[in-house]
């Protein structure tokens, strides 16, 4: 198994644990995050930059797999807004590896897993095509004027999703 953290900061030589902000966490515990190969995809974008990820998963029905990617040899799409592709177009990203002995499994469907040691990385990888690197790695980019209702559509669906900074994202309509 393969861990990473994905930075536009090109200069981290140590990961300390940090305190979580999402409810469902213990607040007073520190964590490092890392992420698997499987869903690294759907981190290969700006930090800020809003989108809906989703993928195919063990339970996710052929209707769905046909209504959600355009080809049948896809099982991993991306979706950003208009407005990031120019950004996602010239952002350079860098990945940090982790050797995954001190990480437990912290969400099995996000693919996140959590250390509660600080970290040193054992490897840094630099990606300056993010776009080239979603189509190297199997992933669907797609890209439309507003997230909401493709955010609403796989959350309703049997796909494995992620909704990450939507914050950012318009506002719904």
């Amino acid at each position: 198994m393969r861990l990473f953290h994905v930075s536009e900061d090109p200069d981290i030589r140590v990961f300390h644990p940090r305190l979580p902000t999402r409810r469902d966490l213990d607040p007073t515990v520190g964590l490092v995050w890392t992420i698997d190969e499987q869903r690294l995809p759907n981190f290969l974008t700006p930090r800020n930059c809003p989108r809906v990820a989703y993928h195919a998963g063990a339970d996710t029905s052929a209707d769905d797999r046909q209504r959600f990617f355009a080809s049948g040899s896809v099982s991993h799409a991306v979706v950003i807004e208009h407005g990031w592709l120019d950004p996602l177009r010239r952002t350079t990203l860098y990945v940090y590896e982790f050797s995954p002995e001190d990480f437990s499994l912290q969400d099995a469907v996000a693919g996140y897993y959590v250390a509660k040691t600080t970290q040193i990385p054992i490897a840094k990888h630099t990606i300056t095509d993010l776009p080239g690197e979603l189509a190297a790695r199997g992933v669907e980019i797609r890209v439309t004027d507003n997230l909401w209702d493709i955010a609403d559509a796989v959350q309703a669906s049997t796909l494995n999703w992620s909704l990450c900074r939507m914050a950012y994202a318009a506002p719904r309509r």
